[in-house]
């Protein structure tokens, strides 16, 4: 009896983080849409519903309906499985994110997270390797220059960008003396990592928009120079896949920042899982507005940027976090 009734909030839990996720992926479009409309002068959608609220229905419609081409010389197999590894990985760094203190029900313990791993930033981490194959192999199956070439940036860059966002949860590990982000965050009762981790913060903060492949870095799509890079020739919903699996990275690295630099669930008044949700849409919001404010980069001012300043920067934020941690006591 006891097994059924946790295998029933497992899923429960997955079924409800699975439909907030996309329901938040799909109103992230609306807004970043009416913000850049403010943003560049401009309206925003305000047709579909008041005030545009029903545009991400009318666009999923609309991406049901659209014909879902191949080309001709592409190879298929792999061609139709690329957008399922790029949504797949986003989406499955939600379960190790936690969203509170375990909560008792039914006289049993019921922990705010799916699957709380004491493994669980080397899991992360190992999720956002593999969703490099999923624009590799899209470019390459694709049978498509414009697209190989995006492939090729895009496998260069989100390669490149993991050494720097890996070494800058280095830190946040050794203060927090733990690999679990339920640990990191209880780590951070007292204060967040924020105040004693700036640099660590800003590195992870740029390799984040790095990874998820937004201006300013935005090379992999560079729709002037590339048409739309790897995903060029999709169509239908294997390209909302595509769209759905950037705007949930956007999501899951902003609550990534939240656990391991503000402070996770913890905050006053609000109840956790909204303080939580509060932290997670500031870097979505803070991606969109660095879309509207800055021009892409050239691929040698990308890779320079990474390998000569970031890399160096958080090989020297651990040593001096060691340091001080030694010298303190």
């Amino acid at each position: 009896m006891m097994w059924g009734i946790g295998l029933l909030l497992l899923l429960v839990k997955i079924y409800g983080l699975l439909v907030a996720v996309l329901l938040l992926a799909a109103y992230l479009v609306l807004l970043e849409r009416k913000l850049l409309g403010r943003l560049q002068i401009r309206l925003g959608p305000n047709r579909a519903g008041i005030f545009g609220i029903l545009q991400p229905i009318a666009d999923g419609l609309k991406m049901l309906l659209k014909e879902d081409v191949v080309p001709s010389r592409a190879d298929r197999t792999v061609f139709l499985l690329a957008p399922a590894v790029v949504s797949g990985t986003a989406l499955l760094t939600f379960a190790v994110i936690p969203f509170g203190e375990p909560i008792t029900l039914w006289g049993r313990e019921v922990p705010l997270v799916i699957a709380d791993l004491n493994v669980g930033l080397l899991y992360v981490l190992a999720l956002s390797s593999l969703g490099v194959y999923g624009v590799a192999l899209g470019g390459w199956a694709s049978n498509s220059k414009y697209s190989l070439l995006g492939a090729v940036r895009g496998a260069a860059q989100l390669i490149s960008y993991e050494l720097p966002l890996a070494l800058s949860l280095v830190p946040v590990i050794m203060l927090a003396g733990s690999l679990s982000l339920s640990d990191i965050v209880r780590a951070q009762a007292g204060y967040p990592f924020l105040l004693v981790q700036p640099v660590g913060f800003l590195i992870f903060l740029v390799s984040s928009m790095a990874e998820s492949k937004r201006v300013p870095f935005d090379l992999p799509e560079a729709e002037n120079e590339l048409m739309a890079g790897y995903h060029t020739e999709y169509s239908g919903m294997r390209f909302a896949l595509f769209f759905l699996g950037e705007y949930a990275h956007m999501i899951a690295l902003g609550a990534l920042v939240a656990v391991f630099f503000l402070g996770g669930w913890h905050g006053p008044v609000l109840p956790p899982v909204l303080w939580l949700l509060v932290k997670t849409m500031l870097v979505p919001l803070f991606l969109i507005w660095t879309r509207a404010s800055f021009p892409r980069l050239r691929y040698d001012q990308l890779m320079h940027f990474c390998w000569k300043i970031l890399i160096p920067a958080a090989v020297l934020n651990i040593v001096a976090t060691g340091a001080f941690m030694v010298f303190t006591g």
